[in-house]
């Protein structure tokens, strides 16, 4: 590859030069054509093929190397070989002389395109994927877009060249035979505008959106073949615009987008509002965080000035705190509140029975089918469950079953093993830790947090061992066991089997989408762990949309209504407007202490990727704030392009993590740079200044060195 690039970067190194210094363009005008015209004519009937040969040499270098005068060789093709020839001949040689030219670009250029603008390129690929030859025959049929620019352009992404070849064949047809025929036509010609008559290109023009014309046509026709089907069952009348399936964050979202634009809309939800977030999530999971933290704290007070304590509590009561905490933000998502905004919410379960009908299997007995133009399905996710042998014996609770369970003890169960180390499983294994139990975590994977940096997996693995939790990375679960009264897990470790007893067991290996029990299978809607979508999440059906956890490719919440609002409005507008849904700057967190927060790349990404990036690092332990709160550990990492601001990722570990990323995200989502930060008043002391910190230490890394000197000179001088 390194060998073709030295070669090309010769070829335009001689060819440039040669062009413009010998001033070989004035041989290419109408005029210079219009005079030669006789003598080239008598040579093409002394020498027709070697002319025709060193024709099409000619013009594909001149292609190839994008030189100007391709449109005067083609009017030389028709001029000299007539019309059959030369199209024949300049079809030919343009094809490959762009094809010539895409690949110069690609040698030459794509590495470095990509390694300063991935995130772009990546969206522009998505789409040359999806439709890349029909992009490029709507461009090739527009003669006002330079083809050379063309041709460059294309050679940065990924099409693939045969495709590239044969649209430009395609595509250039019209133009070429325009301006062959135009050539044979030589003696009426008095300039070049001549050819390109306002109606010419007006017919160009048509013939560029046709293809856009066609492309529509054919999802007309796709659209027809998917509904096949269901021919003459689609209602004339729509009881509902919308029908939402699952009152999570993505449904909630949903439903309150289209009560507030005053759409017939009905929420259908078969468990409790608010879905897993509110009941069996984010919500009492923080609650207890927050209480276990304080814990640790008073353990700690020495810190603060205070005499370390011992804390005493009644589970009961905190867990009190935690159902209080979850029945204070309820009528946030309450059946009342969404009634009074304009929903219709209805318990029970939902199934699509046609593409335009949902029967809901009503919580308190009976059946209520409602039609409905468009459905959103948000039926959020589930917790994942091991095939472990004897796993069912020995008990266990995950994510979803926890807080029923615990809200039922009198005592915190007292030897926990909590299997799996992502995010949920390190935060409940070092709150159940700080409440005072015995913890062992197990991770198959040989570090905890496997998508974070492995600096992060270390950070965190250190805290949880100062808490008390005992890790064990590298150890496959592979059996659980009653013994007597015992319960042990059997974990196998470079080939040695170890026994590990305990009280209850949490499963916290992940989550998968919903699928079952909502008629995807018989309407033939594709599922591939979760619901398969386009970019405006529509399934296979363009009235049927998916967001949040059950569409993927994120299981947040805070994501799950992003796209919620995406999926609604197509849903409901898509015939006169679609948005395809954006995952730029998303951001993510984990709720350990220190909490980790991050958005964009990381470095572990950024590597996998190929993403060429600089990074900066400000450590939090320097920050008056977090000195003055005892809290003066962690850091501040962000990733950006190598010798510019441009901000390609951030991680933050340490104490409100998730409240310091705020305005990387915000700086990310609008394209602004860490000078920006910079520049920006930030509150003193807070946290917060932290991001102005890294901000400042990237902009010491990239003084102007030389200014600088020069501005010491200035100084003396000025000091006599």
């Amino acid at each position: 590859m390194k060998a073709a690039r030295w070669w090309l970067l010769t070829l335009l190194v001689l060819a440039l030069p040669l062009f413009f210094g010998l001033d070989l363009g004035r041989f290419l005008t109408l005029d210079t054509l219009q005079q030669r015209h006789a003598e080239l004519a008598d040579l093409y009937l002394r020498h027709p093929w070697k002319l025709r040969g060193g024709f099409l040499l000619v013009y594909v270098a001149m292609a190839g190397t994008s030189l100007p005068g391709a449109t005067l060789l083609t009017l030389a093709g028709g001029a000299v070989f007539g019309f059959g020839w030369g199209l024949v001949l300049v079809s030919f040689a343009s094809s490959l002389g762009a094809t010539l030219s895409f690949w110069m670009a690609r040698l030459l250029l794509r590495e470095l395109v990509e390694s300063r603008f991935a995130t772009q390129l990546a969206e522009i690929n998505a789409g040359v994927q999806r439709a890349g030859g029909l992009y490029l025959l709507s461009l090739r049929l527009l003669p006002v877009v330079p083809f050379f620019l063309i041709n460059l352009g294309m050679g940065l992404t990924k099409l693939r060249t045969w495709t590239f070849y044969w649209v430009s064949q395609l595509g250039m047809l019209a133009a070429t035979a325009a301006y062959v025929n135009a050539g044979t036509q030589l003696g009426t010609l008095h300039r070049l505008s001549d050819v390109a008559s306002p109606a010419l290109l007006g017919s160009f023009a048509l013939l560029g959106v046709f293809p856009l014309l066609a492309r529509r046509a054919w999802r007309h026709v796709e659209t027809r073949r998917v509904y096949a089907r269901w021919r003459g069952l689609r209602p004339k009348r729509f009881d509902r615009n919308l029908v939402v399936i699952g009152a999570g964050a993505g449904g909630l979202v949903s439903a309150y987008i289209a009560a507030a634009t005053r759409a017939k809309v009905t929420l259908v939800e078969a468990k409790a509002m608010g879905g897993d977030c509110l009941n069996t999530g984010c919500v009492p999971s923080k609650a207890m965080i927050r209480t276990a933290k304080l814990a640790q704290q008073m353990r700690h007070a020495d810190a603060y000035g205070l005499n370390p304590v011992e804390p005493g509590f009644d589970f009961r009561k905190l867990m009190q705190r935690v159902q209080q905490v979850i029945a204070d933000i309820a009528p946030h998502d309450s059946i009342e509140r969404y009634t009074a905004l304009g929903v219709d919410v209805v318990q029970g379960h939902a199934k699509i029975t046609s593409p335009w009908t949902v029967e809901i299997a009503l919580t308190g007995g009976g059946t209520q089918i409602l039609s409905t133009r468009s459905i959103v399905i948000a039926a959020g996710a589930q917790p994942v469950v091991p095939p472990l042998p004897g796993l069912t014996d020995v008990g266990y609770v995950t994510s979803d079953t926890l807080w029923e369970h615990l809200a039922t003890l009198d005592h915190l169960p007292k030897r926990w093993v909590v299997l799996g180390g992502g995010p949920v499983g390190c935060e409940l294994a070092q709150s159940f830790a700080r409440l005072g139990a015995e913890v062992t975590q197990v991770e198959m994977a040989e570090r905890l947090l496997l998508r974070e940096d492995e600096e992060v997996s270390a950070l965190t693995l250190a805290a949880l061992q100062a808490d008390g939790v005992r890790v064990l990375t590298g150890h496959q679960a592979v059996r659980c066991e009653l013994q007597g009264d015992s319960k042990l897990l059997v974990l196998l470790h470079q080939g040695q089997e170890l026994h590990v007893a305990f009280d209850r067991l949490l499963c916290a290996v992940g989550r998968a989408a919903r699928l079952s029990g909502y008629g995807l299978e018989d309407l033939g809607i594709a599922t591939d762990k979760t619901v398969v979508t386009d970019a405006q999440l529509r399934t296979v059906y363009p009235n049927i949309y998916a967001a949040g956890d059950v569409a993927g490719p994120y299981q947040f919440t805070h994501v799950a209504a992003h796209q919620a609002w995406f999926a609604t409005v197509n849903a409901l507008f898509g015939d006169f407007k679609r948005f395809a849904v954006s995952y730029h700057a998303v951001p993510q967190a984990t709720f350990t202490d220190p909490e980790i927060a991050r958005v964009g790349l990381n470095e572990r990404e950024a590597l996998a990727q190929g993403v060429a990036y600089e990074v900066t690092r400000y450590e939090i332990g320097e920050l008056d704030r977090a000195i003055t709160d005892s809290a003066a550990h962690g850091f501040v990492k962000v990733l950006t392009v190598p010798g510019k601001d441009r901000i390609l990722g951030v991680s933050i570990v340490g104490a409100q993590a998730a409240e310091l990323l705020a305005e990387y995200v915000l700086a990310m989502k609008h394209g602004l740079g860490l000078k920006k930060i910079l520049a920006t008043v930030h509150t003193y002391p807070t946290m917060a200044e932290a991001n102005k910190g890294a901000a400042g230490a990237w902009q010491r890394a990239h003084q102007p060195e030389r200014l600088l000197r020069w501005l010491q000179k200035f100084h003396d001088w000025r000091r006599g």
